[in-house]
């Protein structure tokens, strides 16, 4: 008598399981839309080491700046290709200007 009761329990709860499991899965699997990512603040202590203007052209004195690179164009920008603003890899949460640089900017392979 004892085996069919394991029987039953095993059965009910894999079957519980079969539907709990998914419904959870989406539960936890929150995904942060780049909508929903705030603009990077200037004053952030990484956009200030990494010397970040909104406006590339802003960062014509740099040493490091090249007139064309802009955040669009950078290896680390993961927005489109022509959106506005969009994630960085170096400056995870936060949304960066399309048209930003930084001292870090890398050319995209390809």
């Amino acid at each position: 008598m004892s085996s069919s009761f394991s029987r039953r329990r095993f059965i009910t709860t894999a079957a519980v399981g079969a539907v709990a499991l998914p419904l959870g899965a989406r539960l936890f699997a929150g995904t942060a839309h780049a909508q929903e990512l705030p603009k990077l603040p200037l004053d952030n202590p990484q956009a200030r080491a990494l010397n970040y203007v909104e406006d590339a052209t802003a960062a014509a004195g740099h040493a490091k700046y090249v007139a064309g690179h802009n955040c669009h164009n950078c290896n680390f920008w993961k927005g489109t290709a022509d959106g506005a603003q969009g994630p960085c890899l170096l400056f995870p949460g936060h949304h960066v200007a399309g048209a930003g640089w930084c001292s870090a900017w890398a050319a995209k392979a390809g």
